[in-house]
């Protein structure tokens, strides 16, 4: 990096500094409320700008453009459809989050069910948190950083060394912003690094079609898709990161976990002023959401025809596109958002997780009369704690045999299941028990467990055995074998889902909650719906479908 990129850099990054400590000098954040929820103050476009920086970091970006390079732009799929579920959570699942005063996900299972629930689910949420997602997002964000900026070479010393000092330089600098600046802090940074990293996003691709056009877009997308004609077909067959298939089954179950019940996502959501400006703003976002494949789904396929097979490591497609496209002038602009959006992921999850201990955890077992005050200091101790094991861990990850994304997707699906059943079936039902809930949040995830790490692999060995003694050696053919020696792991959340939710079903028949459930109603916020959430969120979605059946 010249000298003009490391200014640029420095200043972008200060700049976002400078911005949250003047949005967020008058706000409490000794109270619950001012420290967890950003006192409830939070408008449409910064809920927006948040949930999108929240979603869109390193290991979305580095991994879906990772994905698009090995198989096309089928992984889009994982962006567009998510449009639909944050729809639907605007219109349906936030007016019965919000209207009961919520902070966490957790508090609304305890409303529910019990305390002992809500514990578990709290658990559940901090492992996601602290031993997937965390580490992930600091592995990720490191490696795009050391393949980026060519570090090893540029600082001789090994790429080992190289993870190991951008995994706790990032992992210190977010814990600074989440720990000490609460959540209004971690939303107004990350709408500045959304605006900054929308057109910084749309850099790559613009410059990457120049370069295959010979300095014209519209010639350079003509190439792309005349010479590339395998990487624009959106129906994954059955060996694919996304079997057409599974789009109808496990693909929405984990769009609607993800979008309907994260705790790190709906926090932006119930830090909002009103139940309005809370489904405005996640309404906003799903629309940009449905534009987000120009910036992690293209560049992939751009890289494709750019560097082929001489690539080893899919994964470092985009960095490496950056590196070859960008001009020095924007290097620097462009390594401040994607250090901005790395960072937005690691605080939101780190705020969260502060969030879910002092909230749902502190009081419950640690000290029953602890003041608001003491609570918030208790939530920012762990969040230190999390976040040193998330740099210990982070260095270690390897890379997945099919991507860094689809090992997120593939983990988070023992949690998002049980996590998910539980909620619809507590909004859905009222005389559900609380032993239901239970039996679903720890046996529902044992069953993943052991469907995906040892049924799945005794039957595909089994397979290619059989394969081997075949003679069968061609690799496509070995794929589609092994792909169909057992089901996929977005099937096999759609199976589990309809098993949990009708056990769930069955246990409320059989011994129904004596106490009906009665949903309370807060007077802390104006919970209005916004008049025209279902109009303007069918027209999205119905853009969604129409753009996906076009391809």
């Amino acid at each position: 990096m010249d000298a003009l990129s490391i200014f640029s850099f420095l200043g972008f990054t200060l700049l976002v500094a400078v911005i949250a400590w003047y949005a967020t000098r008058k706000t409490d954040e000794s109270s619950a409320d001012g420290y967890y929820l950003g006192g409830r103050s939070l408008g449409a476009i910064t809920i927006a700008g948040s949930l999108l920086l929240t979603n869109l970091s390193a290991e979305q970006i580095v991994g879906l453009n990772g994905q698009s390079f090995a198989q096309g732009i089928l992984v889009m799929a994982w962006e567009t459809l998510a449009a639909i579920s944050m729809i639907v959570t605007a219109i349906y699942l936030l007016p019965k989050y919000m209207r009961s005063g919520i902070t966490t996900i957790p508090e609304f299972i305890q409303e529910r069910f019990d305390a002992q629930t809500k514990s578990i689910l709290s658990l559940l949420f901090l492992v996601a948190f602290g031993v997937v997602l965390l580490p992930t997002i600091l592995y990720s964000g490191s490696l795009a950083f050391s393949t980026m900026f060519d570090l090893p070479n540029t600082l001789d010393i090994p790429q080992s060394t190289v993870i190991w000092i951008c995994v706790w330089s990032i992992g210190i600098i977010g814990s600074i912003y989440a720990i000490f600046g609460g959540l209004k802090a971690v939303a107004v940074s990350d709408l500045v690094n959304a605006i900054g990293l929308l057109i910084g996003g749309l850099l790559i691709p613009v410059f990457g079609l120049m370069l295959i056009g010979d300095g014209s877009i519209s010639d350079g997308l003509s190439e792309l898709w005349n010479q590339n004609p395998e990487k624009f077909k959106v129906k994954g067959e059955v060996d694919s990161f996304i079997p057409f298939g599974t789009i109808f089954t496990g693909m929405m179950i984990a769009q609607m976990y993800y979008w309907g019940t994260n705790q790190s996502i709906l926090q932006r959501v119930f830090g909002a002023k009103s139940l309005a400006e809370g489904q405005k703003g996640m309404i906003l976002a799903s629309f940009v959401k449905f534009l987000i494949p120009v910036i992690v789904v293209l560049p992939g396929v751009i890289a494709w025809h750019v560097f082929g097979s001489d690539l080893e490591n899919a994964d470092a497609a985009y960095p490496s596109l950056v590196r070859k496209v960008l001009p020095g002038a924007f290097l620097g602009f462009f390594a401040a958002v994607l250090f901005g959006a790395i960072l937005s992921s690691f605080n939101s999850l780190l705020n969260s997780s502060s969030t879910l201990f002092g909230v749902d955890l502190y009081r419950q077992y640690f000290d029953n009369n602890a003041s608001e005050k003491k609570m918030v200091k208790a939530g920012k101790v762990f969040g230190v704690f999390l976040a040193l094991i998330s740099m210990i861990i982070a260095p270690f990850i390897a890379n997945a045999p099919d991507g860094l994304f689809s090992y997120i997707q593939e983990s988070l699906g023992s949690l998002s299941v049980p996590i998910l059943s539980v909620v619809v079936v507590g909004m859905a039902t009222k005389n559900v028990p609380e032993i239901g809930a239970k039996i679903v949040l720890t046996v529902g995830v044992l069953m993943y467990l052991i469907s995906q790490f040892i049924l799945a692999p005794q039957f595909i060995e089994t397979a290619l055995a059989e394969a081997a003694i075949n003679g069968i050696k061609d690799t496509k053919e070995l794929g589609i074998i092994k792909a169909k020696a057992y089901p996929h792991f977005l099937h096999i959340m759609g199976i589990l889902f309809v098993i949990n939710v009708g056990f769930m079903l069955l246990i409320g028949r059989l011994y129904p909650n004596k106490n009906e459930y009665t949903p309370k109603v807060t007077k802390e916020i104006d919970i209005t719906p916004w008049k025209y959430a279902k109009i303007i969120g069918l027209a999205i979605t119905l853009l969604v479908l129409s753009t996906y059946l076009i391809f």
